[in-house]
C-alpha cells in the first residue's frame, strides 16, 4: 500500500499543525524529529523516517548524539537532513551554555549542573574539565584540560594550577564523566580531589566542588563531604 504524504493526513495530524495548535510538549519523539527533518523521502513520510532514526539509534538522544557520517549514509537522510540534525545538537549545547557564560556567577550545584551533564554525558571517553571562576563566582572560563580512555584519564594537579594562574581564578569547579555511566566517585576521583585541592590552597584558590557525570546523573563530591 503507497505511503501517504503527511500532507494528505487531516491537519489534527500533521506535526507542524500539532505543534503549532497544541505546543510542543505535547508532540511524540517521531514527531518532533520531523519537523526537524522537514519532508520524508519517496515511500516514507518524515514521520515514518524519524521513526526510522529511532529506531536506528535507540531514541531520540541517541539521534542527536550520532555523527554526521553515521545519518547521512542512512537511506533517507542524506547530508542535508543529517545537517539540520547535528546543528540541533549544538543548539541544544550553546543554549546550555549560555548559563554557564563569562561572568555569570555561580551560586548553587544546580547552576553548573544541566550544563555539565549536557557538556559530558555522552563522551565515549573520559573528560576532565574546570570551570575558573572569579572572587565572586562568576564563571571566567570552562576548559577541558584532560582527555583519556572509556575508564580512566591521567590528571596533572600542576597543570590545573598552571591554567588557575594564567586566568587569575580565585575559584574552581572540577568536572569529569564515567563513561559507563555510574556516576560514583571512586577512590582514585577522591584521591585526585584530595590532590588539586592541596595544590590550590598554596596559591589561595578554592576548590568549591568536584562534579561526577553519568548518564543522566550528576554526583557532587561537595554534597557527599569528601572535599
Amino acid at each position: 500500500m503507497e505511503t501517504r504524504s503527511i500532507k494528505d493526513w487531516p491537519p489534527g495530524e500533521r506535526p507542524r499543525e500539532r505543534l503549532r495548535g497544541a505546543g510542543p510538549t505535547q508532540l511524540s519523539d517521531a514527531e518532533l524529529l520531523a519537523v526537524m527533518l522537514g519532508r520524508g523521502v519517496r515511500g516514507a513520510s518524515a514521520v515514518e523516517l524519524a521513526r526510522s532514526l529511532l529506531a536506528t539509534f535507540g531514541g531520540i538522544r541517541g539521534v542527536l548524539n550520532a555523527s554526521l557520517e553515521d545519518l547521512q549514509g542512512l537511506r533517507g537522510v542524506g547530508p542535508g537532513k543529517a545537517a539540520a540534525l547535528v546543528a540541533v545538537r549544538e543548539c541544544c549545547c550553546r543554549y546550555l551554555q549560555q548559563k554557564l557564560a563569562p561572568g555569570r556567577a555561580i551560586r548553587s550545584p544546580a547552576d553548573s549542573r544541566e550544563f555539565l551533564l549536557a557538556r559530558l554525558r555522552d563522551r565515549p571517553q573520559e573528560v576532565f574539565c574546570c570551570l575558573f571562576l572569579d572572587n565572586r563566582h562568576r564563571v571566567l572560563a570552562f576548559e577541558e584540560l584532560f582527555q583519556g580512555t572509556i575508564d580512566n584519564t591521567t590528571v596533572y594537579p600542576r597543570e590545573v594550577v598552571r591554567q588557575v594562574l594564567r586566568r587569575n581564578a580565585a575559584a574552581v569547579i572540577l568536572a569529569h564523566n564515567h563513561p559507563s555511566g555510574v556516576a560514583e566517585p571512586s577512590e582514585a576521583d577522591q584521591l585526585i580531589t584530595r590532590r588539586i585541592r592541596g595544590a590550590l590552597e598554596l596559591i589561595d584558590v578554592r576548590l568549591l566542588d568536584h562534579f561526577v557525570i553519568g548518564d543522566g546523573v550528576c554526583t557532587s563530591l561537595a554534597s557527599r563531604g569528601m572535599l
